[in-house]
C-alpha cells in the first residue's frame, strides 16, 4: 500500500472491493431474513446465502492477492507467519476463512433443528464473528489509505469510508433487530440496545473520517439503505414454504421501518464539535446522555404513529408480517407489549451509551493513527 501513495490520483482496487465484500454480506443478510420471514427455510444454495458467502469470499481474494504481493515486493504492513500487508487485509482474510467455516455448520443446524427461533443462533454467532472481521477489516484498509492520501482523492476515500460506517449500523441494528421491533418502542429493551451498539458506530467511524457530519451521514445511509429495501422487497412476489401460515404471504416481507438515530446523530455531530477541547470522558457523559435522550424523545411518539392506521401503507410498510406471526401477537394487532422497570432500564441505557459513546471516541482517535 505504500508504494499506491506516492502519486495516488484515484481510489485504489482494494478499497473497492472493500467496499463490495461489505455491501454483499449486507444485502445478503437482508435477503436472508426476508427469505425467512417470507418463504421460510430453503436450500442453503438460496441467492442470498450466495451474497454474504460473495462477500466473505471477496474479502477473503482481495485480502491474500494485498498479503502476498506486498510480502513478495518486501513492503510494509505488519508481518504475520511470515508474510506481510496491511492489518485490514490479515483481518479481512480471517473474516473471510470464519465464514466460510460457519456455511456447513449452518447448514447443519438447521437439518437438524428447523427454522431458526433467535437471530444469533450458534452458526450465526460464527458468522456473524466473520462478518464482524471482513467489515472492520474494510474499514482499516480504507483508514490506512484515508490516512495516507492528500487532495481530492482523500475526500473521495473519506466518503468510501462514511458509507461503509453506515453499512456497519445496518449489520449492528440487524444484530439487535429482536428487540427493536415496533411492538416494543414503548418499553425500555430497544433504547437500552441501542445505546450499547450505536452511539461505538456513529462515533468511532465519524471521528476517525474527520467529517464535520460524519455520524450524520453514516445515519443516513442506514437508514436510506432500510427505507429503499421497505420499498423494493415488497415488490417482488414470494410464498411460505413451511407451515403453519398464519399471514397471507404474496411477496417478500421486508424489515421493519429503522430507528430514526438520524435525529441523535445530527446532535452528536453539533454537540460533539463543540466538546472535542473537552477530556474524552466528559465528551462521552454529554454524548451518551444526548443520543439517549434524543432517541427516546422522537422514537416514542414515532412509534405511536407506526401503530396507527395512517402508517400502513407502501412507504411505512407497518401491515407486512411473517407468515409465522399468530394474529393474536402484539405486533400484527399493531400493540406495544406493556412497559416494566422504566425507570431502571433508562438509567442503564444512560450509562451504556455514556460507556459506548467513549469507547467509539477512543476507537475513532485510535484509528486516525492506522497508516498500514
Amino acid at each position: 500500500m505504500d508504494d499506491t501513495r506516492q502519486a495516488m490520483t484515484r481510489i485504489p482496487w482494494y478499497v473497492w472491493t472493500s467496499l463490495a465484500s461489505v455491501s454483499c454480506i449486507l444485502v445478503g443478510i437482508y435477503w436472508d431474513i426476508s427469505w425467512h420471514m417470507s418463504i421460510g427455510r430453503d436450500s442453503f444454495w438460496t441467492p442470498a446465502h450466495l451474497a454474504i458467502q460473495a462477500g466473505g469470499i471477496i474479502s477473503g481474494i482481495s485480502g491474500t492477492y494485498l498479503i502476498l504481493s506486498t510480502t513478495l515486493r518486501h513492503g510494509g504492513g505488519i508481518g504475520v507467519w511470515g508474510f506481510r500487508g496491511p492489518l485490514g487485509a490479515f483481518l479481512g482474510v480471517w473474516g473471510s476463512a470464519t465464514m466460510v467455516v460457519s456455511a456447513p455448520f449452518d447448514n447443519w443446524w438447521h437439518t437438524a433443528y428447523g427454522l431458526d427461533v433467535k437471530i444469533l443462533s450458534p452458526p450465526h454467532t460464527v458468522l456473524t464473528t466473520g462478518i464482524l472481521g471482513v467489515a472492520v477489516g474494510a474499514v482499516l484498509v480504507i483508514l490506512a489509505t484515508l490516512n495516507g492520501a492528500t487532495g481530492p482523492v482523500r475526500e473521495r476515500l473519506r466518503a468510501v469510508m462514511l458509507v461503509v460506517g453506515g453499512q456497519i449500523l445496518v449489520l449492528t441494528m440487524v444484530a439487535i433487530l429482536e428487540m427493536t421491533f415496533r411492538a416494543n418502542l414503548h418499553r425500555v429493551d430497544p433504547y437500552r440496545a441501542m445505546a450499547v451498539v450505536a452511539p461505538v458506530a456513529l462515533l468511532a467511524i465519524a471521528r476517525a473520517s474527520g467529517h464535520r457530519w460524519g455520524s450524520t451521514i453514516i445515519a443516513a445511509t442506514y437508514m436510506g439503505f432500510m427505507i429503499v429495501s421497505i420499498w423494493v422487497f415488497a415488490r417482488f412476489p414470494a410464498v411460505p414454504k413451511l407451515g403453519p401460515v398464519y399471514q397471507p404471504i404474496t411477496h417478500f416481507v421486508p424489515l421493519e421501518f429503522p430507528m430514526l438515530v438520524i435525529v441523535p446523530a445530527i446532535l452528536l455531530d453539533r454537540i460533539g464539535e463543540k466538546l472535542l477541547a473537552w477530556p474524552r470522558y466528559r465528551q462521552a457523559i454529554v454524548l451518551g446522555a444526548v443520543f439517549v435522550v434524543s432517541i427516546v424523545a422522537v422514537e416514542w411518539p414515532f412509534a405511536d404513529f407506526l401503530n396507527s392506521e395512517a402508517s400502513r401503507n407502501w412507504v411505512f410498510g407497518t401491515d407486512y408480517f411473517p407468515y409465522f406471526d399468530q394474529p393474536d401477537w402484539a405486533g400484527p394487532r399493531h400493540e406495544f407489549i406493556q412497559a416494566t422497570n422504566l425507570a431502571t432500564g433508562m438509567l442503564q441505557a444512560l450509562i451504556a451509551a455514556m460507556l459506548a459513546s467513549w469507547l467509539g471516541l477512543a476507537l475513532g482517535d485510535a484509528m486516525r493513527k492506522v497508516r498500514r
